[in-house]
């Protein structure tokens, strides 16, 4: 029996071949319905391009190099959930790599993906160089996702709104009653929004906010709470950069005999599934990642229809999700049992 074919695709789904390559491209104008009908002949026949004779007609490899800032870190499995998912339904395939283990072992970060001859490159986290950024720009198209570095000619960035994600989990401390609220601050352009909006939130009701330098790790977060919680006037509530540190935060609250929410509110940042985790069960901001994954993957689509085009910024919205690890102040408590 042949394999199906992007005729019997077309005629499955009553459209043009035409129309059926703009679906699996990922590209052009093309209604719900009709992207949907096709979508559906192509799963009902099992259709798959034959890669190499499309990368021969189009002088493309189909593959996309996607280099994490680390691999550890869980928030990243989500986005690039997010961002597989358009990426094959276009007959791309992704190729991954990890900068943090590049950076140690002294190789260049993204010329093994330039001698892959990929389509396209996604950096997925802090960017280590900018001017090394642009230089690859204007070799292929590239997209930031899940950084905020400076905008760059020709490189697309889709994050989520920091500044107003680190507000909601000030505030939402604020509301239960907290004024000694700690920030346990990151480094780099999504470290200082976070600490920016933690501060403007606290400023805004009348508090003095604290910030402890921290590396988004859990050992960073562990050791930046052994000294908050050693001071005399020790903070009632700690927002983290991210849901790492909030574990070591957390860890370092039980070593030292104070209850969570009871004692001490914990808040994290990213809503990964560390934080979903029973035993956990952390308030945290949810930043969205499997929605900027999808729309990283949008954007690197587009620019392979658009190459010259400026670069944009693209803000996902963070949600705030309380679970069990946040509630009012030691002297509040008993007024609301």
């Amino acid at each position: 029996m042949r394999p199906p074919t992007i005729r019997d695709v077309a005629e499955r789904a009553g459209v043009s071949k035409s129309l059926v390559s703009l679906v699996l491209r990922g590209s052009g104008p093309v209604g719900p319905e009709k992207r949907e009908a096709v979508l559906r002949a192509v799963r009902e026949l099992g259709y798959r391009p034959n890669a190499a004779a499309r990368s021969l007609s189009e002088q493309r490899t189909r593959t996309v190099g996607v280099l994490l800032d680390d691999l550890r870190n869980p928030w990243f499995v989500d986005l690039l959930d997010g961002l597989n998912s358009p990426l094959h339904t276009a007959g791309l395939h992704m190729l991954l790599a990890d900068a943090r283990l590049n950076r140690r072992i002294g190789h260049d970060l993204a010329e093994p993906f330039v001698d892959l001859g990929v389509d396209g490159l996604v950096l997925v986290g802090t960017v280590p160089d900018p001017g090394e950024l642009g230089a690859l720009a204007r070799r292929m198209p590239v997209v930031v996702a899940g950084a905020r570095e400076p905008l760059l000619p020709g490189v697309d960035v889709v994050a989520g709104d920091d500044e107003r994600g680190a507000r909601l989990a000030t505030e939402h401390l604020l509301g239960l009653g907290h004024r000694r609220i700690a920030h346990l601050a990151g480094h780099g352009a999504v470290g200082a929004l976070r600490r920016r909006g933690f501060e403007e939130a606290m400023r805004a009701h009348g508090a003095e906010p604290l910030t402890e330098p921290g590396d988004l790790t859990e050992e960073g977060g562990y050791r930046g709470t052994v000294r908050l919680l050693s001071r005399p006037d020790r903070p009632t509530a700690i927002f983290a950069v991210n849901d790492m540190a909030s574990v070591g935060a957390l860890s370092a609250a039980g070593e030292l005999g104070l209850r969570v929410p009871h004692d001490l509110s914990v808040v994290g940042y990213d809503n990964t599934s560390i934080s979903r985790l029973r035993h956990l069960w952390l308030t945290t901001v949810d930043t969205a990642p499997h929605e900027i994954g999808r729309r990283a993957a949008r954007c690197l689509l587009d620019r392979f229809e658009r190459p010259g085009a400026e670069g944009r910024l693209r803000l996902a919205a963070p949600a705030l999700e309380i679970r069990g690890t946040t509630g009012p102040p030691p002297g509040l408590t008993g007024l609301t049992d």
